[in-house]
Formats: C-alpha cells, structure tokens, sequence
C-alpha cells in the first residue's frame, strides 16, 4: 500500500480549529475501544508531530482533556466540541489525526485496524500502533 506524501488540511466542524498535515494519501487508521474514543467514535492515524501545523489562531479555540496516565491529551475545540487531532498515548512523539476531520478529497484510501483500547497494556504490544507514526510518514519513500 504504497503512497505519497501529501498536504492535507483539515480541522473540528465550526472550522475555528485548523491545521495541516503532510501524510500519505492511503493512511493506516485505528479505531479503538477504549472508554474515550469508543463513546466518540474516534477513528485516527497517527503522524509524526513535525508533520502537524495548527494554523492561524486555531489554540485559542482548544481545550484539552486528560484522563488515566494522562499521557494522551484529548484536545477538542471549545465551540463545536469536535476532536479533530489529540497527542495519543501510544505515540506520546505523534498526532492523532481523526481521519474523518480531514478535508475530502486528499485521503484515497484509509485501512482501519482495532485498536482493543480496554486492554491497553496488551493490544499496545500486540498491534504495533507504536510503529504507525513511522509507518504513516516514510510510506511513500
């Protein structure tokens, strides 16, 4: 599933929450179970973090909410309340982009994998999420 990299723009619903993103246009996405993302329907991928740009005054706009570890930090926009991107537990170096914030037309192809998000610890050494920043970055090369 060989891809190139691309700029890709997207952001939460109100659109006061915007950012860009260089990825592949075929990503490998996660949908995960755990209490957070299962009650949101949260399915990402994840990039390196210097791969991310929030654009113009899009952090005044952010909360962000922390539970558990408090490694992840869930950051939602304070108007529409959408999760378009968080900093994810697995990938502490990464971004998790919710795939579905992406503006249309630049994702042709997205492979989602479980993610058992109730059994962290384990799926976390079983799945190789930790390897998907990587794997989401240097596919086209």
């Amino acid at each position: 599933m060989e891809s190139e990299l691309l700029l890709h723009s997207g952001g939460c619903h109100c659109r006061r929450v915007r950012w860009e993103v260089k990825a592949p246009t075929s990503v490998v996405a996660w949908k995960c179970d755990c209490s957070d993302c299962s009650m949101r329907g949260n399915i990402h991928f994840i990039v390196p973090s210097e791969r991310f740009k929030l654009l113009g005054d899009s952090d005044q706009y952010l909360t962000t909410y922390t539970f558990g570890t408090h490694t992840a930090k869930h950051t939602f926009c304070k108007v529409c309340g959408i999760t378009s991107f968080y900093m994810p537990r697995s990938n502490p170096d990464g971004i998790a982009i919710t795939y579905r914030c992406v503006d249309p037309s630049t994702l042709t192809h997205v492979e989602i994998k479980q993610y058992d998000g109730k059994n962290w610890e384990g799926s976390y050494h079983s799945s190789g999420i930790s390897s998907y920043s990587k794997v989401n970055s240097e596919k086209a090369n």
